[in-house]
């Protein structure tokens, strides 16, 4: 059973990213809970595979990886979900994914109401609603006691009002893009300022705590209603598959840990500009080269 201090629950979608020129294994439910993993927090998955060669060398890879796979089913029917991913001149990446695969047919077993409830944290993303099968799983499993992390993953034409609002209504903490934001806002209000856009979602939806990274401009979180921002780290991106997933966990590896926001968003802008510079949103690496390669880390700025 998963330790109540420690272990986290990724719920969602897992995939093979095809590139142009090969096949990475992917999703950012996988992403986060990878690098949870590195960073010392057992990470159980809830997904489903195929039953074809994509899925099996995933599960392989996860396993191998020290990540739970327990409660990652096997579809007889729907095959592994790939994801063709082709990169712009900057390195961002554009997708297009494909529907009725595995992870959209996720069914509600008796083990995860049990493993929620001992879990750390209950991570998923807005992706995952698009198919109403794996849908009623994730709104069900929402109503455990937990604290719940909604790590918000717009795709075109996979974007649903009614559905990330349910979302936004459960979670005690959020993560978007500053794109990504500026879209859900825009249902609501016309309001300019960043710091705006953030505390309308608060206020409305009642969360604790809103992340929003900005690429290379870093990111800023509103905590309790305290603004924090880190302007980010310049390095030279081999690819962003993955990053926003990696930053993700590295926030969450420190606020589990009971670290300041200041050192819980360094790190995190730490993570997410290391994994950038490497291919793929699962590279290996030993978290003391984050450290190495960010020797001077200065801390955020707090923005009252």
């Amino acid at each position: 059973m998963t330790n109540k201090n420690n272990g986290i629950v990724c719920f969602g979608e897992l995939l093979w990213d095809v590139l142009p020129d090969r096949e990475l294994p992917g999703g950012a439910p996988m992403n986060v809970a990878y690098h949870l993993s590195k960073l010392g927090h057992p990470t159980t998955l809830i997904s489903r595979l195929g039953n074809d060669e994509h899925g099996r060398r995933l599960r392989a890879i996860l396993n191998n990886r020290q990540i739970d796979t327990s409660l990652v089913q096997t579809d007889a029917h729907y095959k592994t979900s790939v994801v063709l991913a082709t990169p712009n001149e900057a390195g961002d990446m554009k997708y297009q994914i494909v529907e009725n695969v595995a992870w959209d047919f996720i069914e509600l077993e008796p083990l995860h109401a049990a493993r929620i409830a001992n879990a750390r944290y209950f991570v998923f993303g807005s992706l995952a609603t698009r198919n109403k099968v794996s849908q009623d799983t994730l709104f069900q499993l929402m109503d455990i006691p937990c604290r719940k992390v909604l790590d918000i993953n717009l795709r075109a034409p996979f974007i649903y009002k009614e559905r990330l609002e349910y979302q936004l209504h459960k979670t005690q903490v959020l993560k978007m893009n500053e794109e990504e934001l500026n879209l859900v806002t825009g249902w609501y209000s016309r309001l300019s300022r960043i710091e705006d856009r953030m505390q309308l979602l608060q206020d409305r939806f009642h969360i604790e705590t809103l992340i929003v990274t900005r690429g290379a401009k870093g990111a800023i979180v509103n905590y309790n209603n305290r603004f924090y921002a880190h302007d980010g780290f310049t390095v030279k991106v081999a690819d962003t598959i993955g990053s926003g997933d990696s930053f993700l966990a590295g926030f969450l590896s420190k606020f589990i840990a009971g670290s300041s926001i200041d050192v819980a968003l360094t790190f995190a802008c730490s993570v997410g500009a290391f994994i950038a510079t490497r291919e793929g949103g699962c590279p290996d690496y030993d978290v003391g080269e984050i450290t190495a390669a960010f020797n001077t880390i200065t801390t955020s700025k707090e923005k009252i």
